[in-house]
This record gives structure tokens, C-alpha cells and sequence, in this order.
């Protein structure tokens, strides 16, 4: 069994490792932007700070032979769905250990064990690729399913109308997350779309469409796996729009001086970690000493992967060219 499927097996099983995953999230992605503006890193990165509970409420709800087309923001996803902090970091760092052996940097992260389609860096176009793999699951006769991450601001774009038009009309097995998080690039949503719910577009195909709390795990496990069983069991896709924010700017040279007033911090009111970890601790799931220990490991675990990712070997130029196939007449 890989890394990958065992991590994401545990998280599956328990609400604390869920917990603990999150916390994980936010510190990856929080060094990740050190390490650019270290130098250590050539070129930009797309970090998901806020966005937690997305990518772990929809590992939580999947199984790992589903399969997911995901974002540039995508190392959320990927940790949660069971990459470890070392395959992406080293993917990051340009590492052959990486999850692509170091060819595809931040924006393209791999990993078919757990069903983790290569990430995308043009936007929505991993919504066609999502039908395409709901297809093949159709075709072969499976009970699996795909599932197409994107932002608000791919809403607007050719692919999404297709895609999901496509795959409503061949009723695919296919569930279509938009994971607004109110800014396309550095565009306010209100400013570049003219409805306030994206799942109201779910009606112009004939399928459903529903808002979700995107600062809310169980929320989001809980309609992912709904979305999910409808798709498994014939009715075609579902269109869910994950209400959610991003924390950092658009990329790494980004500071986001477009935000209103307030904004960040009315969000922040309703961070997806804080609200987990009371929630847990209401529960009687978790006590602050044991959310403490769980900071700390994850703190370990995250410099421990940094120091493996120091000491591996680089990729070289002749590395880019391995995976790439030609005629031989």
C-alpha cells in the first residue's frame, strides 16, 4: 500500500486525523510562501489558507479510486487526498522525489493512487477532463466517480458550460465542486459575475445545485458524499458551490490591497480550523493539550519533510524529456 492511500485511509476513518490534516494544510502552505520568498524556489506558487475544509471534506467523502481534477491552488487537495508534505514539497523544490519527479513544480501534482489527476494551471480545464474520466467510468462499467475542483472565476468560462452540459445530458458520473473563495485572480466575484449563487447555473442542465458552507468540514463531507452516491447510482452529475475564502493573495507576490474593509476579518471569524477544533472539543473528541500536541507533530513532520527535500537530488533538463513519447517511424 502507498503512502498516499494510507494517509488518506486514516483520514478517512477519523475526524481527528481530519483535524489534524487541516492544521496541516495551513502550515504547509504558510512555509511554502517563506520558502519563495527565501529564493528557494524559482517562479510562483498559488497557496489555499481558509480553504481547509474543502479539500479535506471532499478527501473525507471520495474514495480513492474516484478520481479529481483539481487547481493550481491545488496543495491542499493533494495533501488531503494523501500526498505527503515530502512528494510536494520536493515537487516545489524541483526534487526528483517529487510527486512528478520535479518537472511540474507547484501548479502540477500527481498522484494516481489516490486518484489525483494532474493539476491544472489553465483555468477550468480540468471540468472537461472530470467528464472525460466520468466517461471512462461509465463506459467500463464501474461504480466510480470524478470530481472537478475549480474556482468562481472558471464559472465564466467555455469549459464549465460544456462540461457540465455534456456530462447532464449523458447523465455522467460526475460531481462539479466550485470552490469560491470570492476572488477570480484579483476580481472581486461581484464584480465579474451577476448572480450571488454559482449553483443557480446548476438549472439551465437540469441538475441539482446546492450551496455548501465551505468553512464547515462536516458540511462539506456530508454533500460531496450525497453528490457522490447520486452519481454512483445513475442520476448524473450535481453542481456544489463551496462558499469559502482565500487568506492569502492571489499568488505569492500578491497582498491582496483590493479587499474591502473588514473583509478578511469577518471571514476569519468563521476559520474552518478554529471552528473544527471547538467543535471537536465540544464533542469531547479533542482537549486544547491534545490540539497543542497536534500543532507541535504537525510542526515536526513539516520540518522533517523540509530536511529530506534539502538533502534529495535535483532534477536535471534530461528529466523533462522521460515521459514524453514519440514515433519511432
Amino acid at each position: 500500500m502507498t503512502d498516499a492511500l494510507e494517509r488518506r485511509e486514516k483520514l478517512q476513518a477519523d475526524r481527528l486525523v481530519q483535524y489534524e490534516t487541516m492544521v496541516e494544510i495551513r502550515a504547509f502552505e504558510d512555509r511554502v510562501k517563506e520558502i519563495f520568498f527565501e529564493g528557494l524556489v524559482h517562479g510562483t506558487t498559488h497557496t489555499c489558507q481558509g480553504q481547509e475544509a474543502v479539500a479535506v471534506g471532499i478527501a473525507a467523502a471520495a474514495r480513492p479510486t474516484d478520481t479529481v481534477t483539481c487547481t493550481y491552488r491545488g496543495h491542499g487537495v493533494a495533501l488531503a487526498l494523501g500526498l505527503t508534505p515530502e512528494s510536494i514539497l520536493g515537487e516545489i523544490r524541483g526534487r526528483q522525489m517529487g510527486s512528478v519527479g520535479g518537472v511540474g513544480g507547484s501548479m502540477h501534482l500527481c498522484d494516481m493512487s489516490v486518484g489525483l489527476l494532474p493539476t491544472f494551471a489553465i483555468v477550468g480545464a480540468g471540468i472537461p477532463v472530470a467528464a472525460g474520466a466520468a466517461l471512462t467510468a461509465q463506459v467500463r462499467g464501474t461504480d466510480d466517480a470524478a470530481i472537478a475542483v475549480f474556482g468562481d472565476g472558471a464559472s465564466n468560462i467555455g469549459a464549465f458550460h460544456e462540461g457540465i452540459n455534456l456530462a447532464a445530458i449523458w447523465k455522467l458520473p460526475v460531481v462539479f465542486i466550485c470552490e469560491n473563495n470570492q476572488y477570480g485572480e484579483y476580481s472581486r466575484i461581484d464584480l465579474t459575475t451577476p448572480i450571488e449563487n454559482i449553483a443557480d447555473r446548476a438549472v439551465g442542465y437540469g441538475i441539482p445545485g446546492v450551496v455548501v458552507d465551505g468553512q464547515d468540514v462536516d458540511a462539506v463531507t456530508r454533500a460531496v458524499g450525497e453528490a457522490l452516491d447520486r452519481a454512483r447510482s445513475g442520476d448524473g452529475p450535481s453542481l456544489l458551490e463551496l462558499k469559502t475564502y482565500r487568506y492569502a493573495g492571489h499568488s505569492r507576490a500578491d497582498t491582496a490591497p483590493y479587499r474591502p474593509e473588514g473583509e478578511f476579518e469577518e471571514w476569519f471569524e468563521r476559520d474552518p480550523i478554529n471552528s473544527f477544533r471547538a467543535r471537536l472539543i465540544q464533542e469531547g473528541g479533542l482537549t486544547e493539550d491534545g490540539a497543542a500536541e497536534i500543532d507541535e507533530r504537525v510542526k515536526a513532520r513539516i520540518a522533517a519533510a523540509e530536511a529530506t527535500v534539502e538533502d534529495a537530488t535535483g532534477a536535471t533538463v534530461d528529466d523533462m524529456f522521460r515521459n514524453i513519447y514519440a514515433p519511432t517511424s
